[in-house]
């Protein structure tokens, strides 16, 4: 019986952007098929090889067959078919949390001539229809019933009952005829060809269709007949069948690495990295890994998954193996190959292997040196990978507790403060230092721009001193983490007992403190609810006043602590205000230090200037306000 039903409304809007707009490179459609009938043959191996017997091994094929009368192409394989629910849940919705993502990008680069987005949201099936004015799938489970799945891509589809040699799925994709578009081309046998060799050629499983081939023509004897030919059809298998990271690095050139990312990663741009390793070892193994060039959609999601997919003997184990790399280089793509496991080895063994513990350590420490060298010898590529992944970097380091320290402070860069926008190492900063500078500076904030404007800095700049300037939120806890570098202690400028000064300028200091100690202890005590000390420095220059925390909790971590709690109690980092006893405001609040009431009375002034330098604005608008209009009112009524 047939069953008629509708697409879902994502489903239809993908639909209808496939058929109707403008895009710029239909033939990806085959690589679809195909890479989606190397899945299900992979799935249909994985599950005979653990059924005990139950599921015959059968060598996997896949046929592409065509029809030019008919107008059809048809790419069939013996993988593990699918049910009718199956076909529902797959072919009927675009279920999956990437649908709408995908619709929103289709939007965005429908008019792009450059950017092949197809396949990226694990949408690859409905590829056909850029091609196709209608698509059939019979399906068949081992030893089910077949179905067929029947669509020309606009409100709905069928499913009903049918007929199949053996498990598997044929996908039959009924041509448009010509308008733009020369679809005519696609039921040619060197554009197959070609197509094949240009996207699937790494696909392990022979990928076969029946050629015209032309034949000498033997006499009666067996010997040619010079200039006379029969033409035959035989069976050709267009692919190599060596899956890519088996072949030797000279016959791999990059655009076919790049080719096999975009294919079986289902990416829209190269990767902006590739790295192949064939080890041997305690554990013998392949990989081949992946940078993105850019972040995935989903990278921040909760169901985003991490994970290389897992080989043994070349027989599919795993889509994800999340074992296999650590949280901080979840971004990583890739396959890794190893015969040390057994083709039969549960999901549950796998997860707690010691084979699989060997190969994520030295993956780990493969790929971390391969970023090292990156950052070494191509800084313009290094700075796209950081914009993209540095945060994920700065998180191994805090994330295990400075365990990691040693395999990835040489890869962290920071901005710093005398290199305008270029990044520079630990390494370099330290080979840079001043003679008699023991320290690592470091100043944290929300962005460049603030951070540069901060009072603290003046003096760094002054000496010509550099500081790190950490934007980031994780920046500060990485570094924490971190504690030193080289036997150098990181220290914040923003902490009160930080501080780049002569003995000159630390006795200057101290007079000043002993001279006015009644006006320090008028503004400490009007301020007691808002800091815990009041002090002299000889950190500024310009600025007259500014904050500095106690204990190593700044006011960046602070205000990121605070984000992250929602219900708890709130942290409260120590606070000091310090003084710039060289600054006009501060002379004209020693010509009133005698007068408490008025000292009071403006000390908040000077607490609210102080924070709006650091980028604040959580004080009492109203009463700062006020304060300001009474003071511009003395000054003119003088």
């Amino acid at each position: 019986m047939k069953e008629t039903k509708q697409f879902e409304t994502e489903s239809k809007e993908l639909l209808n952007l496939m058929v109707n707009s403008i895009y710029s490179n239909h033939e990806v459609f085959l690589r679809e098929m195909i890479s989606n009938a190397s899945d299900a043959i992979d799935k249909y191996r994985y599950l005979s090889v653990n059924s005990k017997g139950e599921l015959p091994i059968d060598d996997g094929e896949i046929r592409i067959s065509i029809d030019k009368k008919k107008r059809t192409i048809t790419i069939s394989d013996n993988g593990i078919g699918m049910d009718k629910d199956e076909i529902t849940s797959n072919l009927g919705t675009i279920a999956r949390s990437g649908s709408k993502d995908f619709i929103k990008k289709f939007k965005e680069a429908k008019e792009s001539k450059d950017i092949d987005i197809i396949g990226q949201f694990g949408v690859g099936f409905y590829s056909a229809f850029m091609v196709a004015s209608k698509v059939e799938v019979i399906t068949k489970k081992h030893n089910q019933e077949a179905y067929k799945f029947t669509s020309d891509g606009k409100d709905s589809y069928t499913i009903e009952e049918s007929k199949r040699e053996g498990h598997g799925s044929d996908i039959i994709i009924y041509l448009k005829k010509d308008k733009d578009e020369n679809f005519d081309a696609y039921l040619e046998e060197y554009k197959i060809r070609e197509l094949v060799k240009k996207y699937s050629d790494y696909i392990r499983y022979p990928i076969k269709m029946k050629v015209k081939k032309s034949k000498p023509k033997l006499d009666k004897d067996g010997k040619e007949i010079e200039g006379k030919y029969d033409e035959i059809i035989e069976d050709e298998t267009l692919n190599s069948m060596v899956p890519i990271w088996k072949k030797n690095k000279s016959e791999v050139t990059e655009e076919e690495l790049n080719d096999f990312y975009k294919s079986k990663f289902q990416d829209y741009e190269d990767p902006l990295l590739s790295i192949r390793l064939d080890i041997e070892g305690k554990v013998n193994y392949r990989a081949l890994v992946f940078i993105p060039s850019h972040q995935p959609y989903n990278l921040y999601s909760d169901n985003y998954e991490k994970g290389l997919a897992l080989y043994s003997k070349e027989v599919f184990i795993k889509e994800k193996c999340p074992e296999l790399i650590p949280d901080y280089l979840k971004f990583v793509k890739g396959v890794v190959d190893s015969d040390a496991f057994n083709l039969n080895i549960s999901r549950e063994i796998l997860q707690s292997s010691p084979i699989l513990k060997v190969i994520a350590e030295n993956l780990e420490k493969k790929i971390v040196a391969r970023i090292k060298e990156l950052k070494d010898n191509d800084k313009e590529k290094f700075e796209k990978f950081w914009k993209n992944f540095g945060e994920h970097i700065k998180y191994g380091i805090y994330s295990t507790y400075g365990q990691k320290k040693d395999l990835l402070q040489d890869v962290l860069v920071f901005h710093s403060l005398l290199k305008d926008d270029a990044y520079i190492s630990l390494k370099e900063y330290v080979e840079a230092m001043k003679k008699d500078q023991k320290d690592i500076y470091y100043i944290s904030g929300s962005n460049l721009a603030s951070i540069r404007l901060l009072p603290q800095l003046e003096k760094y700049k002054k000496k010509e001193i550099d500081v790190l300037l950490l934007d980031q939120k994780i920046d500060e806890f990485a570094v924490m983490m971190l504690g030193e570098y080289d036997k150098k202690a990181f220290k914040s400028v923003s902490s009160d007992d930080v501080n780049e000064s002569s003995e000159e300028e630390k006795e200057k200091v101290e007079n000043v403190t002993v001279t006015h100690r009644r006006l320090i202890d008028t503004l400490k005590e009007a301020l007691k609810d808002n800091v815990d000390d009041v002090i002299i420095s000889s950190k500024l220059v310009d600025a007259p006043v500014c904050i500095s925390t106690k204990e190593g909790l700044s006011l960046e971590m602070e205000k990121t602590l605070n984000e992250q709690e929602v219900d708890g109690e709130k942290v409260k980092s120590s606070k000091v205000l310090e003084l710039n006893p060289g600054h006009p405001l501060f002379i004209a609040f020693t010509n009133i230090e005698n007068d408490d009431e008025m000292v009071k009375k403006y000390a908040s002034i000077l607490y609210a200037e102080a924070l709006l330098l650091e980028g604040y604005d959580k004080f009492d608008k109203l009463e700062f306000i006020q304060d300001i209009n009474e003071l511009i009112a003395l000054a003119l009524n003088k």
